[in-house]
């Protein structure tokens, strides 16, 4: 096809809206034959290839056909003068045409080109389609027996993804497959005639007073959508995943060790594949790995895991040599986390119970013994060095006396108790004596601090803070 005959207001094709029913066209065109290279031109394609057919799966996807050169080469790998070639395919054999065409200015930014996916006249011709309506927005409306036939075997090709071909020997066995099957089909077409199965309205033309609605070509096509005789999945495993090999049992066994085991993260996934070879050809799996490291233990601070993992490895395969032994060492490890998951519950709940609960004497004699000379005798006001050092408020209105030792000692078991994050003592003299008696005893600085370690005195902060 000429460059002039490019444009949508030039072509002789027709203007398809569906990609399903232009990538039929498209799979013809391959198997077909149409394109010719140009013999003037010593550049550009020399077949209509699968590659070309990739190509125009990619712009099938496209709603607006906008893609632009740089798009297309990132989707396809291709290089933009291989880009440009098979666009110039799609064109020249009538597959696509311009809408408006991109412009390249130096200095501005590249504007892309637009196209309209087009059905070539050779295409109607060779399968017996019938269309009525002037110009690219021609429509269908007959087709003959023979080319529904070619047409289901187009649509089964347009509805299975291409993927590039690596090889030129791929994609040399991919187009003979297509030409040979669209060749059958058209024989047959073309030994049938030109008879032709209507569908509604008329070859010549339609009349303006009724309002014909074409349906998809998509419709068009028939047959058994399912092959009676499926064909089996080769390499796959039950339940359908894919059957790893030699090499993929170690990445797929290093990758669930990295997510799982805490000082592995952050490592390289293929170096541990390198590291876990020997247990992966055996066929370990995870959670037998895992039972295998609680058994050797690890350390607490880890600087390099891969090394780590490599050391206690070693001799896996020999000791637990069987799926039975290995079965008895995970069945040890559940026990092993069920026993310290329960340990870990109840020293969270005695660590409550702890600070939440109620008051406890404290462990220490000798603080004891001071607790219980505090609750036995009355309070009297402390000595005057004693006080003015520690900033107590008393008024000499106590029944019995304290020497300023014992004040001094209190004093100080209660700052022993204070750095440990402990409060009996003060809690204790809050309860017994009140919060007046114990601030005169233990003074404001001492009582707010241990009211703020207090979980159970949040009333009482309120009270002191209040004052």
């Amino acid at each position: 096809m000429p460059d002039a005959s490019q444009w949508l207001s030039s072509t002789a094709g027709r203007r398809i809206l569906d990609g399903y029913s232009w990538m039929q066209a498209v799979h013809w065109v391959a198997g077909s034959g149409l394109y010719q290279p140009r013999r003037h031109r010593s550049s550009g394609l020399r077949s209509f290839g699968a590659t070309t057919v990739y190509v125009a799966q990619v712009l099938a996807e496209l709603t607006p056909c906008f893609p632009g050169v740089e798009y297309l080469m990132r989707r396809t790998g291709l290089s933009e003068r291989a880009v440009e070639y098979h666009l110039a395919a799609l064109r020249e054999t009538g597959l696509l045409a311009y809408v408006s065409r991109g412009t390249r200015v130096r200095g501005e930014r590249a504007q892309a080109s637009e196209f309209a996916w087009m059905i070539p006249v050779e295409f109607d011709v060779a399968l017996g389609i019938r269309t009525a309506g002037e110009g690219t927005g021609r429509r269908v409306v007959g087709i003959a027996e023979t080319g529904r036939k070619l047409m289901a075997k187009l649509g089964k090709l347009a509805a299975k993804k291409v993927r590039r071909p690596r090889t030129k020997t791929a994609a040399k066995a991919l187009g003979e497959r297509v030409r040979e099957g669209v060749e059958e089909a058209a024989e047959a077409a073309v030994s049938a005639g030109s008879r032709c199965t209507p569908m509604e309205g008329s070859s010549t033309g339609t009349s303006p007073t009724v309002s014909l609605t074409s349906p998809p070509e998509s419709k068009l096509a028939s047959g058994a959508s399912k092959s009676p005789t499926p064909k089996k999945s080769k390499g796959k495993a039950a339940g359908g995943r894919r059957k790893l090999n030699l090499v993929g049992r170690r990445f797929r066994l290093a990758g669930e060790l990295v997510r799982r085991v805490e000082w592995l993260r952050g490592c390289s996934v293929p170096r541990i594949a390198w590291v876990v070879r020997g247990v992966a050809d055996a066929g370990w799996t995870s959670d037998e790995v895992l039972a295998w490291l609680d058994m050797r233990g690890t350390a607490q601070n880890v600087r390099r895991g891969s090394g780590l993992l490599a050391v206690l490895l070693q001799n896996a395969e020999a000791v637990l040599d069987t799926p039975a032994k290995r079965a008895d060492a995970v069945e040890q490890w559940h026990g092993a986390e069920e026993a310290r998951r329960r340990h870990r519950i109840a020293q969270v709940r005695a660590s409550r119970e702890r600070y939440e609960g109620d008051w406890q004497a404290p462990e220490s004699p000798k603080l004891r013994r001071e607790v219980e000379a505090v609750f036995a005798q009355a309070l009297t006001p402390a000595a005057p060095a004693v006080a003015e050092e520690e900033g107590l408020v008393l008024d000499g209105t106590g029944t019995d006396e304290i020497s300023a030792e014992d004040l001094a000692a209190l004093i100080a078991a209660a700052d022993e108790e204070l750095s440990y994050g402990q409060t009996h003592l003060i809690t204790a003299a809050i309860e017994a004596l009140g919060i007046e008696e114990a601030t005169r005893i233990y003074g404001p600085r001492r009582l707010r601090r241990a009211l703020q370690l207090s979980s159970f005195a949040r009333s009482s902060l309120t009270a002191f803070g209040s004052r």
